[in-house]
């Protein structure tokens, strides 16, 4: 896990997950309710997602002291099992838009991702590696607990 410049956060995990669940985590909203935040203890309110070149998302999560936080973009790229690439802002930062793009690798068993959030910039408040560093651990949890 590194950042990869100064507006640029790159993250490589390797997920013991076959891809397609992985690929689920992404793109279904139950999913992603289940493990999107970075709040250790909070949990996913509302997700809406159409996964589709030019189809939009929206993901409400509340912290455990009930802070709540709304994210949303738009698809650029969306290939099936392979990659999602897509703008990000936050309802409370207005104009302060990012730009995040997926892809997954299998191997073996397990789903190889490869993460970047490019042009975070320093116009917003969020600590991006951290906290997707945070979230990609309750990511790795809901994986396992699907086997």
């Amino acid at each position: 896990m590194r950042s990869t410049a100064e507006d640029t956060i790159f993250i490589e995990i390797l997920l013991n997950a076959p891809i397609e669940e992985v690929w689920k985590a992404w793109t279904e909203p139950s999913i992603i309710l289940k493990w999107f935040g970075s709040d250790q203890k909070g949990k996913g309110i509302k997700a809406e997602i159409d996964a589709r070149p030019g189809g939009r998302f929206e993901i409400t999560f509340a912290n455990a002291d009930g802070d709540k936080h709304t994210c949303f973009g738009i698809y650029h790229e969306v290939k099936n099992y392979s990659k999602l690439s897509f703008t990000w802002e936050w309802k409370n930062e207005p104009g302060v838009e990012s730009f995040v793009t997926v892809k997954l690798t299998p191997v073996e068993h397990s789903t190889r991702m490869q993460f970047e959030h490019a042009r975070v910039g320093t116009s917003s408040s969020h600590s991006y590696l951290a906290g997707w560093q945070s979230t990609f651990k309750k990511l790795e949890k809901v994986l396992s607990k699907n086997k």
